[in-house]
């Protein structure tokens, strides 16, 4: 929760006091001149003169710690640290008590990442100003960079009981306090920053956080969402609006705000990842595959980032390229069992049964135990036709995990292709009690009492079938077999035709995919006519696939014409809110 940079504030605060101690030699009021004149510049915000004005003083009087401690200053913000720190030093040699110089000095260690120096530094700093805020807002900034937060949390509380009218005080203890989880206390304090200072971003944005942490959803909805008008530019509110948005169950908005954050902040790993995930669930395969690319980009030694790019590919029919991320992960982290078992599932993918049945293998060495990898296992056995072993499979599987509906449902079609159809059709039932909304297992169980005879039973369960899952087309079509059996003629012949007609309308649909598919590869390689030419033909096939209006509109933007560009953007984003047009 605490912010790791350090803010200007603690260097103003130094420099408000110098004017009195401005240089007294030789040209002191020369130099006096020119430090107020840097001072005026520092407070602006316009760096570039105050280091001028600061390095002129220096010339004129060069054994001034106070303009030594001012250029310091003005080079750490501008991430000089080194110079930065020499200057400070400087300073600290010309006049060992100067507790503005220290605490400077601690700052720009701890920003350079040496806390073994920093920390005596900010140590000195109190014990010269003890009852200075600053001193001990800066000792606890740099103890909790080290790691101590009991020390940090003791060090900020104390600056808050010498200057309790500071929100920026309350705000870093409430930061600390939630690093040790004691969220009640943090919010409290974050409440407090609040109370002083309704407008502070940064105080609604911690609140906010831990609100969520809480799941006080709607307060902290109502405070990130302030945090984001406050601060708009700022990618942490986004992100982290975004995930209550998520546990509000509000997809949609969530993928909305991690878009704003990511590009706010393109480094920003962690709303790389979560976008991923959200587009991944709502099916956006292609989406994802880019956020998770983004991720391993940031942080290649994160396993789980290549183990989600590779569960990305797979969604999206690339089990070819999702091997090399599964292997990068199992380098990173060798022994883990479900890296591996979603490399067996990457080899299955391609119909490798012999690299799958090895990983699947090598995978439960390590977690025997794991119900997943004996169903997986038993599923490749079966697709390789080694019946007798994948039930073995399944059967391990289901004492592991009786409950898991998929075991069941794929065991009972393994002993149906047997021609076990009793033993068949008492694990469909299973899978069904456990999973009563399983489409696909009252069409098996269905088909299966079919041809044991079974013909009202067969009807029932295939009508559920359909009530379930209308588009279902091997459903209607069976049930139309079913009727013609039973005699009724009529009701055959509507299933057969709807059956026909959803077939027909699921190979158009396949057919627009590939077509969008194909003109994607085009528009990739600057072939515009012909990705236009695909992207039109599937939407005649499919007048209302959404991706293949929205890359349209990429092919027209492309080609300079903007307003079909326009046209087909809204189209798209009429079918399907969540495409909305590129940033230019």
């Amino acid at each position: 929760m605490i912010c790791k940079a350090l803010h200007v504030g603690i260097f103003l605060v130094c420099l408000t006091g110098l004017a009195d101690a401005a240089p007294q030699k030789e040209g002191a009021a020369q130099a006096e001149s020119i430090y107020q004149k840097g001072l005026a510049a520092l407070k602006r915000g316009d760096l570039n003169s105050a280091r001028i004005s600061f390095e002129h003083v220096l010339k004129l009087a060069p054994r001034s710690p106070e303009a030594h401690n001012s250029l310091g200053f003005v080079l750490f913000t501008q991430g000089d640290l080194d110079s930065a720190i020499s200057h400070f030093r400087t300073a600290l040699k010309l006049k060992a008590d100067f507790p503005q110089a220290e605490t400077s000095l601690a700052s720009a260690l701890a920003q350079k990442g040496d806390l073994q120096q920093a920390v005596p530094a900010a140590r000195e700093a109190v014990r010269l100003a003890p009852k200075d805020a600053e001193t001990h807002r800066t000792l606890g900034r740099v103890l909790s960079f080290a790691g101590d937060l009991e020390g940090a949390t003791a060090e900020l509380q104390q600056a808050t009981e010498l200057d309790p009218q500071r929100a920026d005080l309350h705000d870093e203890v409430g930061s600390v306090l939630a690093q040790k989880s004691r969220l009640a206390e943090a919010a409290a304090e974050f409440s407090e920053a609040l109370r002083l200072q309704p407008s502070d971003p940064h105080a609604n944005l911690h609140l906010g956080v831990v609100c969520w942490q809480q799941k006080l959803l709607d307060e902290a909805r109502n405070l990130l969402s302030k945090a984001v008008q406050l601060d708009p530019k700022s990618a942490q509110p986004h992100y982290y609006l975004a995930r209550v948005l998520e546990d509000r169950g509000e997809p949609d908005e969530a993928i909305r705000e991690l878009q704003v954050a990511v590009r706010l902040q393109p480094d920003l790993a962690e709303a790389h990842n979560q976008l991923g995930l959200l587009l991944q669930r709502a099916g956006d395969a292609d989406g994802a595959i880019t956020a998770f690319q983004q991720v391993v980009r940031l942080q290649p030694e994160n396993p789980d980032a290549h183990n989600n790019l590779g569960l990305a590919l797979i969604q999206s029919g690339q089990a070819s390229n999702s091997i090399a991320q599964f292997e990068a992960a199992l380098r990173l982290r060798p022994n883990d069992a479900s890296y591996r078992g979603n490399l067996g599932i990457a080899y299955l993918q391609k119909s490798d049964f012999d690299g799958a049945i090895a990983q699947f293998r090598s995978a439960l060495e390590t977690a025997p135990d794991d119900a997943t990898l004996h169903y997986n296992l038993g599923l490749a056995l079966k697709l390789k036709d080694q019946l007798a072993d994948a039930t073995a499979e399944f059967q391990k599987a289901a004492h592991l995990d009786p409950n898991q509906a998929d075991i069941h449902y794929t065991w009972g079609i393994t002993y149906w292709q047997q021609g076990d159809f009793p033993h068949a059709a008492d694990e469909l039932r299973t899978a069904l009690k456990i999973k009563p909304d399983y489409a696909e297992a009252h069409y098996t169980l269905g088909t299966v009492l079919k041809q044991q005879g079974n013909l009202p039973d067969a009807a029932a369960e295939l009508r559920e079938a359909i009530r379930l899952q209308p588009d279902f087309a091997g459903a209607h079509t069976t049930l139309a077999a079913v009727l013609r059996q039973i005699g009724d003629t009529a009701g055959a012949a509507a299933e057969a035709r709807a059956g026909e007609s959803i077939a027909k309308e699921k190979t158009n649909l396949q057919a627009a995919t590939f077509a969008t598919n194909s003109g994607k590869r085009l528009l990739a390689v600057g072939d515009l006519d012909g990705a236009i030419s695909q992207f039109r033909n599937a939407i005649r096939m499919v007048p209302t696939y959404a991706p293949a209006h929205y890359q349209l509109g990429i092919a027209m933007s492309r080609k300079g014409e903007k307003k079909e560009a326009e046209q087909e953007f809204k189209k798209a984003n009429d079918l399907d809110p969540r495409l909305t047009p590129p940033a230019e």
